[in-house]
């Protein structure tokens, strides 16, 4: 399975403006630049796009491992932060927290540390991933 994305860049780093569009256009033409990136104006990044990708991967394989431990899970909330620091992404930060009938604490807490492990976003991440999961 390959995907894709296009990112267009006008101009100089600082002064340019550039656009996203995915494969599947559900993201099209949207617009970042410098000051959307480094200067939290209004507006996306790379980055948000990176931890939105890692927060729905991650939501997808809790569900897959907490279905093959026998549980029946009802809904997954996932929040992901991502640190850029000195042109890197240094960490992943994951805040999931789930209503899976039957699960104990214990177990929730094991099923989600393996799902931090084995998602194919977390792999492919070079910085420290962290996870703080909760049943709710």
């Amino acid at each position: 399975m390959k995907r894709n994305a296009t990112a267009l860049w006008t101009g100089t780093g600082k002064e340019g403006t550039g656009s996203l569009t995915t494969q599947s256009n559900l993201v099209k033409n949207l617009p970042y630049t410098w000051a959307t990136r480094f200067e939290n104006a209004a507006g996306s990044n790379p980055e948000e796009l990176i931890a939105a990708a890692h927060a729905g991967c991650y939501s997808m394989k809790l569900s897959f491992l907490t279905e093959k431990a026998g549980f029946k899970t009802d809904s997954i909330e996932t929040t992901c932060t991502v640190n850029l620091e000195n042109g890197a992404i240094i960490e992943s930060h994951l805040v999931v927290k789930a209503k899976v009938p039957g699960c104990t604490a214990e177990q929730f807490a094991e099923i989600a540390e393996e799902a931090r492990v084995t998602c194919p976003i977390s792999k492919s991440l070079s910085g420290q991933i962290t996870l703080e999961a909760s049943l709710v």
